[in-house]
């Protein structure tokens, strides 16, 4: 998907028209296409082009040994797997051999197929996450609405990320604070991170879960 010049503003305006309905560049999850134009941009979008700056946040929040796995290519229907030669590179050595193969190729084969599993066993496990858009509500029109966000994003948690954010107009002169964050499902609960933002009862009168989308 080309989107022009991504570290020029009219290509960073391109791609925020083109995040408007999609949480990513291809398909309905991260892939080498999403780090592909992450590498292209010059700097984070601007506020102006929520879209394109909800994406990058998101993108950026994932390790670099997650990036990298979004590489892999899933297989397609009807295919098969084929077993994985241990240690590819340069390698002459039959996995198939007869019973008379030498003793030398049979070593050989072992230490391969062990460095293999060992390498298998060492690759890091994907983290569970899951991207949510909270809806923050004031008690009046009266709340300040940027120090109420302020510390909403106050709240620092393991495996918590905030994103970009809007108020939005509710009526009667009120805005709501419409906030979005990434969580790691093993460390941070949605119920303890709403009960969080509840704690500003000052400023705070109910938070509810707008969008929640597992990653």
């Amino acid at each position: 998907m080309a989107f022009g010049d991504l570290k020029t503003d009219k290509g960073v305006n391109e791609l925020n028209k083109f995040l408007e309905d999609k949480s990513y560049i291809k398909g309905f999850q991260p892939s080498q296409a999403d780090v592909d134009a992450l590498n292209q941009l010059a700097k984070a979008p601007a506020v102006g082009q929520p879209h394109a700056l909800r994406w990058y946040n998101h993108i950026k929040s994932f390790s670099a040994d997650e990036l990298k796995n979004f590489g892999a290519s899933p297989l397609k229907a009807g295919s098969t797997t084929t077993a994985p030669a241990a240690a590819a590179d340069d390698d002459d050595v039959d996995l198939f051999a007869s019973d008379e193969e030498d003793e030398d190729a049979a070593r050989i084969r072992e230490e391969r197929l062990k460095a293999y599993a060992e390498k298998k066993s060492k690759k890091p496990e994907l983290i569970a996450k899951s991207s949510i858009v909270l809806d923050v509500k004031p008690w009046d029109d009266e709340t300040d609405m940027k120090e109420m966000e302020k510390q909403v994003r106050s709240i620092v948690m393991e495996g918590l990320l905030w994103g970009a954010s809007k108020f939005v107009p509710v009526g009667y002169g009120i805005q709501k604070l419409q906030i979005m964050c990434v969580i790691e499902d093993a460390k941070v609960s949605v119920d303890e991170l709403t009960e969080k933002i509840q704690d500003f009862e000052d400023v705070v009168q109910s938070v509810d879960v707008a969008a929640f989308n597992k990653i």
